[in-house]
């Protein structure tokens, strides 16, 4: 059969795949150019290529190469082809004109000269000439200018060949699919599927990567469904051939499909689960390809699966703001992967490589590859399990015996402000060691009893100890393997100097007692507070540490604020909100840094709401909810007065947690917020806002708060301080206050 030049075109960084795919297609005479790969073949080959090719974007098929130095010169070129060859007189054209270093730099200009040329030759043969039509024409023709010499081509394809026809709708900035086949070929995926490995998209969006790994591994012709292609009324074109190819992908197809190994999608956006379901039923692939809504969050791998292929395309990052939040959703991504994958093959498309290496994984190849005008890499991974987690169970228990700690807490005393300090030389104390041993023997008592409770009960981050010695006014919280202490301030009644003295001792002999590195210890001197002093920020060395609570993940900072950024006390209070999440629209208020919306989330709430007046924790929040894999698709974060927003709120919510400050500014009430005087018109702007079976929990850290209850008629309203206190503030019960409110 006669043989032609062709050439096909395709994405920057995509050319080695195409080269490699056409000699799989049988055809052997292949040059790798840029933007493409030139190739000689018959016009079945050719077709061959329309059909089958997963990476090429359009087939051309040249009729001339001449110089074409000025516009006069283009036109007389084209106008010397016999285009009645192609086309019929009275059929449609459209024409792609491109230009690199040449005289005629305008596309638009060019295009209408080849048009004018084609044109004008059908009206002096017949008297009629060819219409435009910009979509589906009987012919495309491409015109190609470089360093003044141009290239025109009949354009088999007639429109990018990556798309295949199942796509009915795409959600924003969907992935093209030449760009999903290129990351599944050089994932290895062909290889993967041939030995029966599984394959998960857990970000799936509109399902591209889950249909084409589909299509590669049941051997489906890409361009099967493809409704229309430029040489269909090519005058050129052979009708048999074409229904021979078609014919063979059809048998191809009904046998590949039989062998198709598992592959599943997910993603947390309920609208992208409803497209990529369409777009796999316009595959048929319907029951051949598990698509659901799922957070990453819940992402494990496909049971009864042998281990295969994660295969992510993550965002990126690309306005200012988002990388920070995304750092912790690729942290949750990779502590997935190798919590629950190992032995599995795993590949990230990303524009922002440094994301990439918040994973933990470290990549065994990086290729290059273009999403559009976006340069990204795209990483493979070998997914080794996560060893390193049972670590923290074993300090645990070496906290219990005394020998060495990794765990984590940080307290709560609402109206106390902090001073931070580093943490000094622990130099030995210059007293006599009668009050270091006390104080020794009282940490490692504590050790005994409550670190054996915190093992027991999978408690990572916990009290230790809080002024259990008036001599020695501190509180101690333990974090995983830093330690945050904090010094009441001493009454006036003591001398300066030996409240300094007994705190060098102290922190003298944590180190000892804990088995923690003094640089991991951390200082702050609480003290009374008063106006807008106790929101100032302490200090700026913006140093964010992982622990872990349950299920849970959150980011805590022992320098920089009031707080660390997690409420010991309200750790049951949260376990509580988890538990009766689910299927719920859940509100945060006064919402701090997120904790208890994490644990919403995690309970399978379907949407939340966090409001706070700071936009500082709002941010925080955000970064704790990623690094748990939850986007903002169904979580949203609102800077604002939170009597302010209640007043002028209409969702309902099926759980609320309202858990306002002892005091506070507020443009509502003349710049205060009290919580006792206060809290009856708090909770009547709540209740307004539940779902008529909804659940109210109020909770507050006044030692000396009265509830009024005679004020809130028609509410039940049952005090479950008592049973939301945790072991390790047992020792000052007054610490916690909380209720659970229903409407009566």
């Amino acid at each position: 059969m006669k043989k032609s030049d062709f050439f096909a075109t395709a994405p920057k960084g995509m050319e080695p795949l195409l080269a490699d795919e056409l000699r799989e297609l049988g055809i052997s005479s292949v040059a790798e150019t840029r933007a493409g790969v030139a190739f000689e073949a018959s016009l079945e080959q050719a077709y061959r290529v329309c059909l089958w090719s997963r990476i090429a974007n359009r087939v051309l098929l040249p009729l001339a190469t001449f110089p074409a130095p000025s516009p006069e010169a283009l036109y007389a070129g084209v106008r010397s082809i016999r285009w009645a060859e192609h086309l019929s007189a009275e059929g449609t054209l459209a024409v792609d004109f491109s230009a690199l270093q040449s005289q005629i730099t305008h596309t638009h200009f060019g295009a209408l000269k080849v048009k004018d040329a084609i044109v004008d030759q059908f009206r002096e043969a017949t008297g009629i000439r060819p219409s435009v039509a910009r979509e589906r024409p009987d012919v495309r023709i491409n015109v190609y200018l470089r360093r003044d010499e141009a290239t025109v081509s009949l354009d088999l394809a007639g429109e990018s060949l990556h798309r295949r026809g199942y796509r009915q709708e795409g959600v924003e900035a969907p992935l093209k699919e030449n760009l999903a086949a290129a990351i599944l070929l050089r994932a290895g995926w062909p290889e993967i599927a041939r030995a029966g490995g599984a394959l998960l998209d857990p970000m799936c969006g509109s399902g591209t990567l889950p249909i084409e790994a589909a299509m590669i591994a049941a051997d489906i012709a890409p361009g099967l469904l493809r409704p229309y292609y430029g040489f269909l009324r090519w005058k050129g074109h052979d009708a048999g051939v074409w229904a021979s190819l078609i014919a063979e992908a059809q048998a191809r197809r009904a046998q590949g499909i039989k062998h198709l190994p598992p592959i599943s999608g997910y993603d947390a956006d309920p609208g992208a689960v409803r497209i990529a379901l369409v777009n796999v039923e316009h595959a048929g692939l319907q029951g051949k390809v598990h698509i659901e809504r799922r957070e990453l969050a819940n992402m494990d791998a496909p049971r009864s699966h042998q281990p295969g292929l994660v295969v992510v395309n993550p965002p990126y990052g690309e306005r200012l703001g988002q990388v920070d939040e995304l750092r912790h959703l690729y942290k949750a991504l990779g502590d997935k992967l190798k919590a629950h994958f190992e032995g599995w093959k795993a590949v990230v498309l990303t524009g922002n490589p440094d994301l990439g290496k918040h994973m933990g994984l470290r990549a065994r190849r990086i290729h290059t590859l273009y999403n559009g005008a976006i340069e990204c890499k795209l990483l493979s991974f070998d997914v080794i399990p996560e060893w390193y987690m049972g670590y923290h169970a074993r300090s645990v228990e070496a906290a219990a015996t005394g020998s060495s700690i990794a765990s984590s807490s940080e307290p709560h005393s609402e109206p106390l402000n902090s001073a931070t300090a580093p943490c000094v030389a622990l130099t030995r104390p210059s007293m006599d060691s009668t009050g270091a041993e006390m104080f020794a023997n009282r940490l490692r008592k504590n050790l005994k009893n409550i670190g054996r409770w915190a093992q027991r009960e999978g408690v990572h981050c916990f009290r230790l100890y809080d002024a259990d010695l008036p001599e020695y006014a501190l509180a101690v919280d333990v974090y995983e393997k830093w330690v945050h202490v904090q010094e009441y301030e001493a009454p006036k009644t003591i001398d300066p100097a030996k409240a300094a003295e007994r705190l060098s001792v102290a922190l003298a002999v944590m180190p000892d007692v804990l088995g923690v590195p003094a640089a991991n210890i951390f200082l702050k001197v609480r003290r009374q507070q008063k106006g807008k002093s106790q929101y100032v920020k302490q200090d700026a060395a913006g140093n964010f540490y992982e622990v872990h609570e349950g299920n849970c993940k959150f980011l805590v900072n022992f320098t920089d604020y009031l707080d660390t950024g997690l409420f010991l006390d309200h750790r049951p209070t949260r376990a509580l909100i988890q538990s009766l999440a689910k299927g719920k629209r859940f509100l945060n208020l006064f919402g701090y840094t997120g904790a208890a919306t994490v644990h919403a989330a995690v309970g399978g709430a379907n949407a939340t709401v966090t409001v706070d007046m700071s936009n500082t924790y709002l941010a925080w929040a955000r970064r704790n909810l990623a690094l748990n894999g939850f986007s903002d698709r169904k979580h949203e974060f609102i800077q604002a007065d939170c009597l302010e927003w209640m007043e002028n709120e209409k969702q309902r919510y099926g759980l609320i947690f309202l858990d306002p400050p002892t005091f506070s500014n507020s443009k509502r009430m003349d710049n205060t917020l009290d919580v006792q005087r206060d809290h009856v018109m708090l909770i009547k702007a709540a209740v307004r806002l539940l779902e008529r079976d909804g659940v109210l929990l109020f909770s507050n850290n006044n030692q000396r708060f009265k509830m009024d209850r005679e004020a809130l008629p028609g509410l039940q309203i049952e005090d479950i301080s008592r049973a939301t206190l945790p072991k390790d503030f047992e020792r000052n019960p007054r610490i916690h206050n909380c209720w659970k409110i229903t409407q009566a």
